[in-house]
């Protein structure tokens, strides 16, 4: 075990979950990229919502590794720098701040869009501070965390992100928040898949939980194939290299699918949390570049 000083800067920036944070960029990156090809791209918005949107990331990673901890349900094989109460890295007390000041400093970055989007702003906030607890208390344990990942992590910023810039909501934007909703779900599947047999003991009824691990794994490939396939999309919308471009995401999507099948279980399955975020910020780089090349 690591030896982290309790409470100290690197605690709290290994309970931050860093590497998690790509889910919160890709789709405010996806959102800009689109408001760029619509020539109406503005820098302040887009960093605003990119913050609010790390911001609330680092909150539910807080939240959920403090309600882990008091609810008994880390196992040794799941321990390391996004359990850090477990680890004793930081104290419950502690985290509970953390969460109060994270979530605040959120909120005041999103206060700082409503200059650029309205009032129906403030509803939208906060809605995603209220799923952000929700989702560890109790939606989690429901089944429902794909359907919020599609939500939260798609439709949400992606569509904020373009309407604080645009004011308006294409069909593009759609399509490219059901892209982001999807790849970025991938990663919670491998999570719910390597932590399948945890949950069922703990009453967590994850769709993986529900339907076994060969659903999940499959599940998985489904879910990088459709966001491919439905990048083809901008084929009608003669953005021709945002169809095209995404497409290069199957390979290392496919190769991921195939070490996580041989992998199956156990410790080894982290790498596998690992490159599916390396996936998941390629395939936003790929869409966004694609939605930029567009314009010229």
């Amino acid at each position: 075990m690591e030896n982290i000083k309790q409470n100290s800067i690197h605690a709290w920036f290994l309970a931050a979950r860093p590497k998690t944070l790509t889910g919160a960029v890709i789709p405010v990156l996806v959102g800009s990229a689109l408001a760029f090809a619509d020539y109406s791209f503005h820098l302040i918005p887009a960093l605003l919502c990119a913050c609010f949107a790390c911001g609330m990331q680092i909150a539910a990673n807080f939240i959920n590794d403090l309600y882990d901890y008091l609810k008994g349900t880390d196992r040794e094989d799941r321990l390391g720098p996004e359990r850090a109460c477990a680890q004793g890295w930081i104290s419950a007390k502690a985290m509970k701040t953390g969460i109060a000041f994270t979530v605040a400093l959120s909120c005041i970055f999103g206060c700082g869009l409503l200059f650029w989007g309205g009032w129906e702003l403030v509803i939208l906030g906060a809605f995603c501070v209220v799923f952000a607890f929700l989702y560890t208390f109790f939606l989690s344990y429901q089944g429902l965390g794909d359907i919020l990942v599609l939500i939260f992590f798609g439709f949400v910023p992606v569509s904020g992100t373009y309407y604080v810039q645009t004011h308006a909501i294409t069909i593009d934007v759609l399509i490219a928040s059901l892209v982001c909703g999807l790849i970025i779900n991938t990663l919670l599947v491998v999570n719910n898949y390597r932590d399948r047999e945890q949950d069922a003991i703990s009453g967590k009824l994850t769709l993986i939980v529900r339907f076994g691990g060969k659903f999940g794994e499959y599940f998985y490939l489904c879910l990088g194939i459709i966001a491919s396939i439905s990048c083809l999309y901008f084929i009608i919308e003669n953005r021709l290299a945002a169809a095209i471009l995404p497409q290069i995401y199957l390979l290392p999507h496919i190769i991921t699918w195939q070490r996580m099948v041989k992998i199956k279980n156990g410790k080894k399955l982290n790498s596998i949390l690992g490159e599916t975020s390396r996936n998941m910020l390629l395939m936003g780089f790929l869409l966004s570049i694609g939605l930029i090349l567009s314009t010229l």
